[in-house]
């Protein structure tokens, strides 16, 4: 399985998704990544609070660097998933004709969150809850999908 999140800028929440699912499917052969629909932080680290929250919870965000999302991720990936529904329309934006790769929203792997997308942290400034949201998701993909 060969997963990509994707959020804006790729320096909160795809980063957190990915070093999230990725440290919660250990053992299994996935690809994890994460992008962003921006090229605003090309090359950045995650945001400093968000790599301090993960690491307070036991994961590490600190070799990840932001990249964008581009077309071409439609043909390395098996599911794609964006973090807000804007995100979403952008990632559609980008399909190649004829590509059937699924596209989700993260929230909709979590169940009783009453949430239908990621906030930003990056402006929310409540970066708890949206790790909160990611790991209900993150669980809720993990036992979705095959091993």
């Amino acid at each position: 399985m060969r997963i990509l999140f994707v959020c804006l800028g790729n320096i909160c929440r795809s980063p957190a998704a990915e070093g999230v699912t990725r440290a919660l499917a250990a053992g299994r052969d996935w690809v994890i990544d994460s992008a962003g629909t921006s090229g605003w932080h090309i090359g950045d680290p995650p945001y400093p609070p968000m790599i301090r929250a993960a690491a307070d919870r036991g994961f590490d965000l600190t070799s990840q660097r932001a990249r964008q999302f581009v077309a071409a991720d439609f043909e390395q990936f098996d599911l794609i998933i964006g973090m807000d529904t804007a995100n979403v329309a952008a990632i559609e934006n980008l399909r190649p004709e004829g590509n059937a790769v699924p596209v989700n929203r993260f929230l909709e792997f979590a169940e009783g969150t009453g949430a239908s997308d990621v906030p930003d942290p990056y402006y929310t400034g409540d970066i708890e809850e949206s790790l909160d949201l990611i790991e209900a998701a993150a669980s809720g993909l993990l036992g979705q999908l095959p091993n």
